[in-house]
């Protein structure tokens, strides 16, 4: 037998071919075993990919988005089980956030006492020899458990003085804040200042109420 032939591993492809020529559809019990073997194959892997394309695709695909959920969740049971150990940490933390919160609630005055907190801020620039040219509070701006009052200052008198009244203010025992400022020099030499100072009240329980009064209202409208 020559080379051309057969192949290097003995295999006779003039035989191959001859066994697939002539193949009765009919009568596949009579072929060859090679062209047997060749479309038993070829069911199988059709029969194979068919079931890929209609099921295990989509099984597989389950299976991956089922085992993202399972990482998801036994992610959130392991940062609910450090909550847990650390419970009663959060809880000391939140026991002095609320002390804290109590004292700086403490510095805000009440509506009563918002005329005291005026009388303070207008007697800490005369006590330093300052000229008030203006002071004029505005209208109070409500937030969520508090209000704003805005205070338009316009005052004279030498550095010094001004340097003083603006700490005397920062050191009140009430929170006042001063922003906006400017600072000029008149023709008689003296410097003007000028600047919105800012002072906090609480509100009380009337305000409060109102607040979610209104609060209420607007959500109803909403809908």
């Amino acid at each position: 037998m020559s080379t051309s032939a057969k192949g290097r591993a003995g295999i006779d492809f003039n035989r191959l071919v001859q066994d697939f020529k002539g193949l009765d559809p009919n009568d596949p019990g009579l072929w060859p075993v090679a062209p047997r073997v060749a479309v038993f194959i070829a069911l199988l892997v059709a029969t194979i990919a068919a079931f890929w394309w209609f099921d295990w695709r989509d099984q597989i695909d389950t299976l991956e988005r089922v085992q993202a959920e399972e990482m998801q969740l036994r992610d959130s049971w392991v940062a609910k089980k450090r909550q847990a150990v650390n419970l009663e940490e959060h809880r000391l933390q939140l026991a002095e956030i609320d002390r804290q919160f109590g004292a700086l609630l403490k510095q805000l005055p009440n509506r009563a006492e918002m005329d005291s907190l005026l009388s303070d801020i207008n007697q800490a620039g005369l006590g330093r020899g300052l000229q008030f040219e203006l002071f004029k509070p505005g209208a109070d701006v409500v937030k969520e458990f508090y209000a704003e009052m805005p205070i338009e200052i316009r005052v004279l008198g030498v550095y010094h003085d001004l340097g003083e009244f603006v700490s005397d203010v920062a050191r009140m025992p009430r929170i006042v804040t001063l922003n906006n400022i400017g600072l000029d020099a008149d023709k008689d030499g003296k410097l003007k200042l000028e600047a919105r100072a800012t002072t906090y009240r609480y509100l009380d329980e009337e305000e409060l109420a109102q607040q979610r009064q209104a609060a209420q209202a607007a959500q109803g409208a909403r809908r």
